[in-house]
């Protein structure tokens, strides 16, 4: 009978400790999720991110590689003291996990609390880049980046076409006669395309706002209206 008991409680404890360590594992694969999506924003979205003004919603991708950082060697972590068994690395897994716990808490909060005002402040920093900066001397990034993001989501402006009547480059007269960049149109190919603001010409959608609050807490993915 002690001998049957022992059996059961040695199966019991390799299957717990297994699936521990499957825990970990895909712990860890979420760790690494996680920094190849913050490393992916700077790499491939860095020119989307230089038009905002605030250097916080940058620094928001380099938190991502962190926390992904942190959540790997939290996974390696519990994956070394589930089989060598020792408590005091059972002790410091467990207090991290509830560190990485307590802060995505405190995130969703703060995010659930602040998105509208980030919402707001986004639309407000985006539209003063784009008017102050757009076509201007020793500001050829900035240029580039609304470009390519007016043609790859089908936008014109922060909140609507209307927006680049404020630009400093359409009153310079430098615009040629353009009342909107040619990249907000359904056909740039077409030279000085945008003297015509005409919703059969130009796009005239309100997505900028939404756009960068996605961008930075959902992969910059978004879909135009």
């Amino acid at each position: 009978m002690g001998l049957k008991e022992d059996k059961q409680e040695t199966c019991g404890t390799i299957c717990l400790k297994y699936l521990l360590f499957t825990f970990n594992f895909l712990f860890w694969l979420a760790g690494g999720a996680v920094m190849a999506v913050g490393t992916w924003t700077i790499v491939e979205k860095s020119d989307y991110i230089s038009l905002l003004s605030s250097k916080i919603y940058a620094v928001s991708a380099y938190i991502l590689i962190m926390a992904g950082v942190i959540v790997m060697v939290t996974g390696v972590l519990g994956c070394c003291a589930t089989f060598k068994e020792q408590r005091r690395l059972l002790r410091v897994y467990f207090v991290l996990l509830l560190c990485v716990f307590l802060l995505e808490i405190l995130a969703g909060v703060l995010a659930y609390i602040y998105y509208q005002q980030l919402n707001e402040e986004l639309k407000e920093n985006l539209r003063e880049t784009m008017v102050q900066k757009y076509h201007q001397p020793e500001q050829d990034h900035v240029t580039k980046a609304v470009d390519k993001l007016q043609q790859e989501f089908k936008c014109c402006g922060s909140n609507n076409s209307s927006d680049w009547a404020d630009s400093v480059w359409i009153r310079s007269g430098d615009a040629q006669r353009r009342a909107v960049p040619d990249s907000c149109c359904k056909s740039p190919v077409i030279q000085l395309c945008g003297e015509r603001d005409h919703p059969s010409n130009i796009y005239k959608v309100e997505i900028f706002g939404m756009f960068f609050t996605c961008c930075l807490y959902r992969s910059l993915k978004a879909e135009p209206y």
